[in-house]
Parts: structure tokens; C-alpha cells; sequence
């Protein structure tokens, strides 16, 4: 079993639910209990981030080995959360923003559209996890510099 993908969903996971619970602290009125849910929700989206690139440019990344039906499918759902994840935190970066030098005013205007973002890009990034390591085994995984050397010696002989 692999565990460095079970380590990246935990980050995400309690990401989620500390974001979430920021959201509900903050309908309450409770803004300081609201402001610490809310960056250590962003300090373990932060560390899902870091880890999910080191894991990539180190390990590489798994392909989809589930029934070759859904490999369509599944890309285009894949395609879409990473759409939703990469919208979700250069939103987040600006909610924080907003509201580490006090502009609450545009910071309200923000924040629940990003909250609710990255709670879907989090509920989809399950999703890609459950398919990859859980209802499926996984299937390989290549290095982003195995998959571009092996591609390059591959197409020598197309060019030699």
C-alpha cells in the first residue's frame, strides 16, 4: 500500500472540515474561533499542496486502473476537479489576503464563494482518491522525469 496518498487525503480531509467549521464559527458570529479555523484550514490545504507536488515530481503520479469504461469518464471528472482545486486556491489565497490587511467588506464578498469551492474541489478530490487507491487498486505510477526520459528515448528512433 502506498501511504504517502493516504498522508495528501488526510491533509485535504482536515482542511475541509476545519474550512468548514471556520464557515459555521463565523455564521455565528464568533469572528477570533472563526479566523483560526480558518488559516489552519488554509495551513493544511497549504501542506496537501506541498505534498501533492513533492509526491508528483518525486513518485509520480497513479494512473486510473478501474474499468476501461469509465477511463473517459473518470478523466473528464478528474480534468474537472483539478479545474475546481486550482479556481478554489487562488481564491483562497485572495480571501486570506483580503482579510489578513483588514478588508473585510471585499473579504465578505468572497468568502463563501470560495468556501463552497473548495469544499467541492475537496469532496471531488475524494472521489479521485476513492477511484485511484480504494475501489480500485492502483494502477501505475510514473515519475514526471521517468515519463519524460523514457518518452525522449522512445522517440529517438522516430527522428534518427
Amino acid at each position: 500500500m502506498q501511504i504517502w496518498p493516504w498522508i495528501n487525503e488526510g491533509f485535504m480531509i482536515v482542511s475541509a472540515l476545519l474550512i468548514l467549521s471556520g464557515w459555521i464559527y463565523i455564521r455565528r458570529g464568533q469572528r477570533d474561533t472563526h479566523r483560526k479555523l480558518m488559516l489552519a484550514g488554509a495551513t493544511f490545504a497549504t501542506a496537501f499542496f506541498i505534498s501533492y507536488v513533492l509526491r508528483t515530481l518525486l513518485v509520480g503520479d497513479t494512473t486510473y486502473n478501474g474499468p476501461k469504461a469509465l477511463a473517459a469518464p473518470y478523466q473528464v471528472f478528474l480534468q474537472a476537479h483539478a479545474t475546481l482545486a486550482t479556481v478554489a486556491a487562488v481564491l483562497g489565497i485572495i480571501t486570506i489576503r483580503r482579510a489578513l490587511l483588514g478588508r473585510f467588506q471585499l473579504h465578505r464578498r468572497i468568502a463563501p464563494w470560495t468556501a463552497s469551492v473548495w469544499m467541492i474541489a475537496a469532496a471531488s478530490g475524494l472521489v479521485v482518491f476513492l477511484l485511484l487507491y480504494v475501489i480500485y487498486s492502483p494502477g501505475p505510477t510514473t515519475n514526471l522525469f521517468r515519463a519524460v526520459a523514457v518518452g525522449l528515448a522512445g522517440n529517438v528512433g522516430w527522428f534518427g
